[in-house]
């Protein structure tokens, strides 16, 4: 869109159709005629820049070339990581909520599951267990999470977990059940972890 009408100018200038079939191009759009009428008006009233708009121009058209561009290695790293991911003999992204890329991240995190002998030394590992706080007689009743594994793991299992508990039965109903005993998103959602 910026590419093709980098200032008001270019908006106010462009046909109403021209502009409307460029903006339906734009992923998630969900735009009318009207709304392409209201935002030519707007830049219409706009003060936009009047000096230097030859050099703006350029260096806005230069910016969008950019992202572009490493939209397009971001793009070809995915399609890298899906592909090595596919030579691997794993089940992990049949999981709702854990894609190629979440997965891939997970076994190279873990690595050799087997050298976890239990499942609370792999939550240990990934920094979601529960740490305690204590000092002499007192104990925290309060946990926050230990944080003492990878990040890059926590992270991962945490955005597989957000997804799973809209689209998973079983995992929504114990988020729901741990959002009524109290809990706030994110513990809930650790849980889910």
């Amino acid at each position: 869109m910026l590419s093709n009408c980098p200032t008001p100018e270019h908006i106010v200038n462009i046909d109403t159709q021209k502009l409307y079939d460029i903006l339906s191009e734009v992923k998630h759009s969900r735009i009318n005629l009207d709304k392409v009428s209201d935002i030519q008006n707007i830049a219409k009233n706009s003060f936009g820049i009047k000096f230097a708009l030859d050099g703006f121009t350029f260096e806005l058209k230069q910016l969008i070339a950019q992202i572009q561009f490493l939209e397009s290695q971001l793009k070809d790293l995915e399609n890298e990581i899906n592909s090595i991911y596919e030579t691997f003999n794993c089940y992990l992204s049949t999981i709702p909520g854990i894609s190629n890329t979440l997965a891939a991240i997970i076994l190279s995190e873990i690595g050799d599951i087997n050298k976890f002998s239990s499942p609370a030394k792999l939550v240990a590992f990934a920094g979601i267990d529960p740490s305690v706080n204590q000092s002499g007689e007192f104990v925290g009743t309060e946990n926050t999470l230990s944080k003492r594994g990878s990040p890059f793991l926590r992270r991962a299992l945490f955005l597989a977990a957000f997804v799973a508990e809209n689209n998973n039965s079983t995992l929504k109903d114990y988020y729901q059940k741990k959002i009524k005993e109290g809990k706030h998103h994110y513990v809930a959602t650790r849980c889910c972890c």
